[in-house]
């Protein structure tokens, strides 16, 4: 199958803007071309943009980005710094979801205590509308 640029966008969820930056910066190979001369992304691009859209997601730099889509070329050759790469990432990601479930936990003892509270106020007889004000 074949796509247009702005069909393999809109399939993508970038813009075309965006797809023409990565394949700017070497994050895309230059995709195939129709008797036309217009881009013509293949069901593998939008399967590779989907991926690089995921690294994004984690918060991968694109400097990394741009290291893991060059070593890609390079094909099995490659797979074990591709592995580090990925390898690092998780590891990256675990710690911030483990930063983000700490300031969770945080948020949560704050909403229980004023619930307690919000409660204890209504058992002696607060209105909601006298503890907003």
């Amino acid at each position: 199958m074949s796509y247009s640029i702005a069909e393999a966008a809109r399939r993508s969820g970038l813009s075309i803007d965006t797809l023409r930056y990565y394949e700017r910066i070497k994050l895309v190979d230059p995709p195939a071309r129709d008797t036309a001369g217009r881009r013509a992304y293949s069901d593998e691009d939008l399967a590779w943009l989907e991926f690089l859209t995921h690294l994004r997601t984690t918060g991968m730099p694109i400097k990394m980005m741009r290291e893991y889509a060059q070593l890609r070329r390079h094909g099995d050759a490659s797979a074990a710094r591709r592995m580090g790469i990925l390898i690092e990432q998780r590891n990256s990601v675990r710690a911030r979801i483990a930063e983000l479930q700490s300031c969770l936990d945080i948020l949560d003892y704050k909403i229980d205590n004023y619930d307690r509270i919000c409660r204890d106020m209504v058992a002696v007889g607060v209105t909601v509308e006298e503890m907003s004000a």
